[in-house]
């Protein structure tokens, strides 16, 4: 006769041990695992016998898919030149001379230059440092404070879900270019942190409402119920059964977001309210190169195209962890 093990609520599982004429038999039951066949290890487990987890599972599909490790290889490369520029271009992008504007591809500029003389490859080069910086800070402002005010109102509801529910209901009514005019022009500073405050303003209603959502459909399911009966606390249930189950919906919409928030900032930027000179932005790159298309499309083609490749690699990136991470779609 098999003999109950008591729940254990470190880890939320509970096990079924007894032994047979055929062997000793362990039947474990713990929520995110995979119960799937892998080579190495009996039924749910990976080669060490540990039973896979849905992030494990992830990281299997991940590294097999063609389109995550295109899109990882080129931010990885975007993520280097943004920190350490100077590896491919050793000019300065404020270094201009008049004399040389709008001039095509030469030895040493393969870009050409821009219409204040500067070269147009190394200006480049370092508005990708300005286009990262303003989409990871971005999404890491966006994805804590919409994590946690969504995560709150899912897990308590009543008071919290509704005045939560009100608030993105006016975040959700202001039109986010025209909100950018009205907020940004007034401030004067030429650094990404104005750019990055506007976008976590406005963006981070989205992922409050996916955290919400994802929070009140995991704290539903049975582990949840019995840490509740067992007397765990909230801060306990949250932090150790409900977010490692409700976080994947939040990383797939966030890893999206990125690429669209460094299109918007070069959108800003472009209008002339967003990043402003001396610094230097693929926005603000293409709207001076704007007027001189017809003459020298090179000003705008090259900076155009980074910002182009950046957001389509964000935006593959995150369709692969989506397809990754739904279960659905095994």
């Amino acid at each position: 006769m098999p003999e109950q093990q008591p729940w254990d609520e470190t880890t939320g599982s509970g096990a079924i041990s007894g032994a047979g004429a055929g062997g000793a038999m362990d039947l474990a039951v713990d929520e995110g695992t995979t119960l799937e066949k892998t080579p190495g290890g009996p039924e749910g487990t990976g080669p060490a016998g540990k039973p896979r987890s849905l992030w494990s599972d992830a990281w299997r599909d991940l590294r097999r898919n063609p389109v995550f490790i295109i899109s990882g290889l080129i931010i990885l490369f975007l993520v280097v030149i943004s920190i350490w520029p100077s590896l491919i271009a050793d000019q300065d992008p404020l270094d201009c001379d008049l004399a040389k504007a709008q001039e095509g591809s030469q030895p040493g500029h393969p870009f050409g230059f821009d219409g204040q003389g500067c070269d147009v490859y190394t200006r480049t080069v370092y508005g990708a440092r300005t286009s990262v910086t303003v989409g990871v800070l971005s999404t890491l402002g966006v994805s804590l404070l919409g994590g946690v005010l969504g995560g709150l109102a899912g897990f308590f509801g009543k008071g919290w879900d509704a005045v939560l529910s009100r608030i993105t209901d006016v975040f959700f009514g202001i039109p986010v270019v025209l909100g950018g005019l009205v907020f940004l022009s007034v401030v004067t500073s030429s650094t990404v942190w104005p750019v990055i405050g506007f976008i976590v303003l406005l963006g981070w209603p989205q992922i409050a409402r996916i955290a919400r959502g994802s929070v009140i459909t995991a704290k539903q399911n049975d582990y949840v119920q019995a840490a509740r009966a067992l007397g765990a606390s909230n801060t306990r249930m949250m932090l150790r059964h409900i977010m490692p189950n409700a976080i994947a919906p939040v990383i797939v919409v966030a890893t999206i977001a990125l690429g669209t928030y460094i299109s918007l900032e070069a959108t800003l930027s472009y209008l002339g309210v967003g990043l402003k000179p001396p610094a230097v932005s693929w926005g603000i790159d293409i709207s001076a190169a704007s007027q001189y298309v017809r003459n020298a499309p090179h000003m705008l083609l090259w900076p155009a195209g980074a910002l182009a490749v950046t957001v389509l690699a964000f935006i593959m990136l995150g369709d692969a962890v989506r397809d990754a991470l739904d279960p659905k779609l095994r």
